[in-house]
C-alpha cells in the first residue's frame, strides 16, 4: 500500500487559510466518510473536536473524538482515516505512550491509511519531536516519534525580523531566530529538517512530496539553506540518511 500523509503547519485561522485546508482535505482524503481525530495535543479534548466542527476544519467529513471510543488501539486499528490536532507536542506524544498508540498509528499509516497532521500532529508523524516549538509541559518516555517520513518539520516556521510596538514606536526584538535554533539542532543531528510556513502544507503520496499553500526553507546538515515556493517537490527528502 502507497504511505499517504497530509502535514499542515498550522495557522488556519482565516478563511481564506481554512478554505485552503478543507480544499487539500477534500482532494486528500477523496471518498472516505469518517475520521478519527486524536486531540491529545490540548487539555480539553471536546472542546477541541467541537472547535474544529464549529469552524469547518472537518471538510465536511464524519469525525469521531479518539478520546469518546472504549478501546483507543482498537480505534486506530479500524479507522478510515486519522487526524491528529495540532497543541502541544510533549503533550501529544506523551499521550500517545500512554495509550500504546505509537506501533499501531505506524503500522496503519504504512499499510495505507490516510494521515492528517497539523502543527503537533504534523511533529510527531517526523522521527522525533526535538524540532517542536512547545515547551515541555509534560515529558514523555522518549521524543521518538511515529517515524512515517525521513525528515523533520519546523511548523509556524519564519525567518522575518520581529519587533516589539512600544507606544508609536517599534523595537526590534533581537530573541533567537529558528534557524538559530534549526543550526543547534544540526551541531548534534544529521536529519533535513523543513521549516514549513503557516498555512503550508506537504502532501505525501507514496515517495512523492510536495510543498502546498505557502512557502517553506530546508535545511541540511553543513549547507545553505534553500527557499522553497508553493509547489515545490521534496521528493528527494526520501533518499535522506541519518534516520
Amino acid at each position: 500500500m502507497m504511505l499517504r500523509l497530509l502535514l499542515g503547519s498550522g495557522g488556519y485561522r482565516t478563511p481564506e487559510r481554512v478554505a485552503l485546508l478543507t480544499r487539500e482535505m477534500r482532494s486528500f482524503f477523496g471518498d472516505i466518510h469518517q475520521l478519527l481525530f486524536v486531540p491529545y495535543a490540548l487539555g480539553d479534548h471536546d472542546a477541541y473536536l467541537n472547535m474544529v466542527k464549529e469552524r469547518g476544519l472537518d471538510a465536511g467529513y464524519q469525525i469521531i473524538g479518539i478520546h469518546h471510543t472504549a478501546n483507543p488501539r482498537q480505534a486506530v486499528e479500524n479507522a478510515e482515516a486519522i487526524f491528529i490536532g495540532g497543541g502541544n507536542s510533549f503533550r501529544l506524544l506523551d499521550s500517545l505512550y500512554q495509550f500504546d498508540l505509537i506501533e499501531v498509528i505506524r503500522q496503519r499509516v504504512q499499510a495505507g491509511m490516510p494521515y492528517l497532521g497539523i502543527s503537533a500532529g504534523t511533529n510527531v508523524a517526523c522521527p522525533t519531536i526535538m524540532t517542536t516549538n512547545d515547551m515541555p509541559i509534560v515529558m514523555p518516555p522518549s521524543l521518538q516519534a511515529l517515524n512515517l517520513v525521513p525528515f523533520q518539520i519546523n511548523p509556524h516556521y519564519f525567518n522575518l525580523p520581529v519587533y516589539l510596538k512600544d507606544g508609536d514606536n517599534y523595537l526590534p526584538h533581537f530573541g533567537e531566530t529558528r534557524d538559530e535554533r534549526i543550526g543547534e539542532f544540526h551541531e548534534t543531528n544529521d536529519v533535513p529538517v523543513v521549516g514549513l510556513w503557516e498555512a503550508g502544507m506537504i502532501r505525501i503520496e507514496g515517495a512523492s512530496a510536495r510543498l502546498i499553500g505557502t512557502g517553506a526553507r530546508l535545511f541540511r546538515k553543513g549547507c545553505e539553506p534553500i527557499d522553497l515556493q508553493p509547489g515545490a517537490d521534496l521528493s528527494d527528502l526520501w533518499q535522506c540518511s541519518g534516520v
